[in-house]
């Protein structure tokens, strides 16, 4: 061999791997060829092969994806996921169950949060959740076997039953303990989208009017003003259902629902219609606080706390633009009162006793139950949103009658009411809105709302502005702290919550 042949074959040995080094010389190749050390320009064998070594027959450079014939180890493609057809089922119920929830009023990080450990029960660890007010969009990873599955769900309706939450709230715990398969808990999930409100609708309408008229007395009415707001109720209710069914926007029926409450008492009024002694402004109070108990509130501090801004964005506008409708009707049938001499002035604070005080407790109690029952909550979780409404609306008096203005009294009332409807989530699996919506009730600022309205249309400006900015923060403070106790009782290690069979009302 020349001496520029012995230079190249030294400089191809440092060059070419060790794996891949040539037999020895001594030895012939598979190919019947002679090796580096013969006469046959092995050297030049040894470097053809470290060519098609690396590039292949067809010149393609190995170590591409596909061609991995001379890599040590395949290399990372991500994890391991089912097929296209597992992927589709367990991302289609997943979107089903997170659009019962967030059009229940649910939270954005309760129903992602359900979502995700919904997909990890179906063998999908690696997926990622984006909600909106009106859309939810769902992605599963793949690494580089194939490539991302994604789907999108619109969210079109708003639906308050608190039965169906309960009953996909359970059947999701029944996926994650293994004990239906996702064609049976697809069709569970059928079953429970579609099947009927627990309750008929007459009994409903029954529930919406005994609130208002618990409401009358919880603010300090009698028999009349409850009689008068019970009736005033009831029609509301059944008009606003009728105007629903020709597709009258919420704005609207909001309006209409004010006008009615309003325009009610005034002619009761200007007819002389009602006894001496009567308050009509409470009336109109307790009517708008059933107006006011649909409002998303909680969820949209509860998601703008939890850093869900969009979402929290979206249902502070629907909050507004409902509120805008009643505060629309009162103004506008305050106005036209006034052309009559009718004047519905809000009453100043009442005397109290021990008896009253015990009368409006069991009055916030029952407003409370009769809320959950009008938003078809099962049965079993009836008493605790009575007791926990009345606990929290006793402990807001206690709060208030110490010195304690009404935004903070209100407060520390939410934040207990949060505690406790958060140890009933961690004890009995019971959904929190079940207890909270309900509980909330006694609390809401329908009378300074009223009063503000009133102010606006009669008083004046500026200081109807600042009765409605109170009316906003008695509001913000109840929903901030029924999030606050809630996150307090998360911090608590408490045993697993039995399971409640999914039985509908029952």
């Amino acid at each position: 061999m020349t001496r520029f042949g012995q230079r190249a074959r030294l400089a191809l040995r440092r060059w070419m791997p060790a794996r891949r080094r040539p037999e020895p010389a001594e030895a012939l190749g598979s190919n019947g060829r002679a090796g580096s050390d013969g006469h046959l320009g092995g050297w030049l064998h040894e470097l053809n092969d470290r060519w098609h070594g690396r590039h292949g027959d067809n010149g393609a450079e190995l170590g591409q994806p596909g061609t991995g014939e001379y890599l040590d180890e395949p290399p990372t493609v991500g994890p391991s996921v089912p097929d296209d057809t597992r992927v589709q089922q367990v991302l289609d119920l997943s979107m089903r169950i997170g659009e019962v929830l967030l059009s229940s009023g649910e939270g954005v990080a309760e129903t992602t949060s359900i979502m995700l450990r919904l997909a990890d029960a179906g063998g999908l660890p690696t997926c990622e959740v984006d909600i909106t007010f009106t859309s939810m969009t769902m992605c599963c990873h793949r690494g580089m076997v194939a490539p991302p599955v994604t789907t999108m769900r619109l969210v079109r309706y708003r639906s308050l039953d608190l039965t169906r939450l309960t009953d996909v709230t359970l059947l999701v715990d029944r996926i994650e303990r293994e004990e239906v398969s996702l064609i049976e808990a697809a069709t569970e999930l059928d079953r429970v989208t579609r099947a009927k409100h627990p309750y008929p609708r007459w009994l409903t309408t029954l529930a919406w009017a005994g609130m208002a008229a618990s409401v009358a007395v919880l603010l300090g009415g009698g028999v009349v003003a409850a009689t008068v707001a019970f009736a005033a109720t009831g029609a509301i209710d059944r008009i606003g259902r009728l105007l629903n069914r020709y597709g009258l926007p919420m704005f609207f029926q909001q309006m209409v629902g004010a006008m009615l409450a309003t325009g009610i008492t005034a002619v009761l009024l200007y007819f002389a219609l009602l006894p001496p002694g009567t308050r009509p402004s409470l009336v109109v109070a307790a009517t708008l606080t059933v107006l006011l108990s649909g409002l998303s509130v909680v969820g949209s501090v509860r998601d703008a706390i939890d850093g869900f801004f969009l979402t929290a964005l979206g249902r502070t506008g629907e909050i507004t633009m409902f509120s805008a409708g009643l505060l629309g009707g009162v103004v506008l049938t305050l106005k036209a009162a006034l052309v009559f001499g009718v004047e519905l002035s809000v009453v100043g604070p009442l005397p109290t006793s021990n008896l009253s005080l015990a009368l409006r407790a069991f009055a916030a109690g029952l407003t409370s139950g009769l809320f959950a029952l009008a938003a078809y909550s099962p049965v079993r979780y009836l008493p605790a949103a009575a007791g926990t409404g009345a606990a929290a609306w006793s402990m807001y008096t206690v709060l208030q009658q110490s010195g304690l203005g009404p935004v903070v009294s209100t407060g520390i009332a939410a934040i207990g009411l949060g505690v406790v409807s958060g140890l009933l989530h961690r004890l009995t699996g019971a959904p929190r809105l079940v207890i909270t919506l309900g509980a909330i009730t006694p609390l809401l600022p329908g009378l300074t709302a009223y009063q503000g309205f009133y102010q606006l249309a009669v008083t004046g400006v500026a200081d109807g502005l600042v009765t409605v900015m109170l009316a906003l923060a008695i509001g913000l403070a109840l929903a901030g702290g029924v999030a606050l106790g809630e996150w307090l009782t998360s911090r608590v290690r408490l045993p697993t919550p039995a399971t409640a069979p999914a039985t509908g009302a029952k």
